[in-house]
């Protein structure tokens, strides 16, 4: 890895946000995934999560423009997405769902400083019943044309970019927020992703890192490496 590359995910890493994400819901289109995946990454969201009702959906690199490779999508197949907002919820976030109802709120009264869940649905549907059941607040983005609604990677970069406004302006982006082993997990699937698809084939444990970002491993390491190779 080269003090460059180096220097710039450790960077990119400062700013992560792990306590600001988003779940979507059957957003089956794999371009608007992927779109989704691309602010996320340019506000500083760490983990995502996308559930899939009916078939799996995947991140395309084009769309994503290389994205995909720093920020988690965790999948899920499952009937409803309650099961993921209770896991949230109970993680301590505020879940929030994009949805046009009388009790909606416009999305920028929301305090995103406090660790928060976006879920959206598919432009047809919505967010599942279960979803607006489960969720803390219903939020909605003001709309006065003839359209009642964005493309929901539009929506999803509209709320996005006023949550990174709120907690910039709190300063939440001006000290590091990643636990040390995530951040060590990121550093060597970033800057060593040869050694790092080995290592999980194998299931061989990331050595450390020196401070210029170069491999630090003893020869039981190597050899481990060298056979994996094999």
């Amino acid at each position: 890895m080269s003090p460059e590359r180096f220097a710039r995910i450790n960077a990119l890493l400062d700013t992560r946000q792990p306590d600001l994400t988003l779940c979507l819901e059957g957003v089956h289109k794999n371009h608007n995934l992927s779109a989704v995946v691309r602010t996320a990454d340019a506000v500083g969201v760490h983990e995502m999560h996308a559930v899939w009702f009916d078939r799996k959906g995947r991140v395309a690199g084009g769309t994503a423009m290389g994205s995909q490779n720093w920020v988690r999508v965790h999948h899920h197949q499952e009937p409803t997405s309650t099961n993921t907002l209770r896991d949230l919820q109970a993680q301590g976030m505020q879940v929030l769902v994009t949805h046009l109802s009388d009790t909606a709120i416009d999305f920028r009264e929301v305090d995103y400083t406090r660790p928060t869940c976006i879920v959206m649905g598919q432009e047809k549907h919505g967010v599942s019943a279960e979803s607006i059941a489960a969720a803390d607040h219903q939020i909605v983005i003001p709309m006065v044309g003839m359209a009642q609604s964005l493309n929901v990677s539009v929506a999803a970069a509209v709320v996005l970019y006023e949550a990174q406004r709120q907690r910039e302006l709190a300063g939440m982006y001006a000290a590091p927020r990643l636990s040390a082993a995530e951040r060590h997990r990121v550093l060597f699937e970033g800057g060593h992703p040869i050694f790092a698809k080995l290592c999980r084939q194998k299931n061989i444990p990331y050595p450390e890192l020196d401070e210029q970002g170069q491999i630090m491993a003893d020869e039981a390491w190597w050899q481990q490496i060298r056979l994996a190779q094999k």
